[in-house]
């Protein structure tokens, strides 16, 4: 049996998981040609027959699927490779592109990275804020490196650091409802009541529905900051992250208004980045910081329940 080449193997790899050669050809920027004599090549090489070719989609054969598994632990440390000369290839970056969306506790996160920037004179920091999708849409689209926001953290293309639970909690100023809030409360007993909901700054990803009562008037806003003032002004009612309005609901300025159909919800907040894309040494120092550091953001972002946690503890 003849050696075979990783330009064959990529090509049979890529017509099994788009399901053909054109297909295939598009995904590796190549030839319909290229690609189908690359396979045929491979197939003579091992004297097996890789692929069905009878049917309106190519599929492979028993021995094709056997080898494509195979075949998978060759690839996976080839594109490590590639990324590993990628990052060997960077040097120092000159600028590192960190997006913040809107459940950061904003003083504790540009804290964390002001320590972590001030010592690294040579790199800037480019940082944005983009609220809802906007920083899944930033990351995805290649236009940041790290993002500290929620993530779906089934996704393969990422990897995260956990930083602190985030709960959101629908709140209104005293004497905002007609009537008088109870654990029944329905979100259809809200549809005659302003909401504020923050804008989402993605540019094309299709935007979920967070708490939104259909049908009822809206006000948009930017941030929370802005929503938390609206909400305190009288003027609508929304969900806020707790850390925002612990002294607020303390004082009697904002009412939870909790209840068995509207039970807000609790987010994950965590720093993230590609794991499919190569990082620079101070992107993965940067990483490196994060993940020391992640029990001193928690702290710091979270101070009331930390508190309430060590007086518990102090009681036992």
């Amino acid at each position: 049996m003849n050696a075979f080449t990783l330009h064959d193997l990529q090509c049979f790899d890529a017509v099994v998981r788009a399901g053909g050669f054109q297909a295939a050809a598009a995904a590796l920027h190549r030839s319909h040609p290229a690609v189908f004599a690359a396979v045929a090549k491979l197939e003579r090489q091992l004297g097996l027959a890789l692929l069905d070719r009878g049917g309106y989609r190519v599929r492979p054969t028993e021995a094709g699927r056997s080898f494509h598994r195979r075949a998978q632990a060759l690839l996976r440390e080839l594109k490590g490779l590639h990324a590993h000369a990628a990052q060997l290839a960077m040097g120092q970056e000159s600028e590192l592109r960190v997006v913040i969306g809107d459940l950061c506790p904003r003083p504790a996160t540009l804290a964390l990275l002001g320590r972590y920037f001030a010592g690294c004179p040579v790199t800037r920091l480019d940082l944005h804020y983009e609220a809802v999708t906007g920083p899944w849409e930033r990351l995805f689209d290649d236009q940041a490196d790290l993002i500290v926001h929620r993530v779906d953290k089934s996704d393969p293309r990422i990897e995260w650091i956990d930083l602190c639970k985030v709960a959101l909690v629908p709140v209104v100023a005293p004497g905002f409802l007609p009537f008088a809030p109870t654990r029944g409360l329905a979100p259809d007993q809200l549809r005659d009541c302003t909401q504020c909901i923050i804008r989402d700054t993605a540019r094309h990803t299709d935007a979920g529905s967070y708490f939104v009562i259909e049908g009822a008037h809206q006000y948009t806003v930017p941030d929370q900051l802005m929503k938390k003032e609206i909400i305190l002004q009288g003027m609508a009612w929304g969900h806020l992250p707790r850390f925002l309005i612990e002294r607020e609901l303390a004082k009697g300025q904002l009412q939870a208004i909790t209840s068995r159909h509207l039970p807000g919800r609790t987010e994950e907040l965590v720093a993230a980045r590609r794991r499919d894309r190569p990082h620079g040494p101070v992107a993965n120092r940067l990483w490196e910081f994060l993940q020391t550091q992640a029990g001193a953001f928690r702290a710091a972002a979270q101070p009331a329940a930390a508190a309430a946690r060590k007086r518990a503890v102090g009681k036992r």
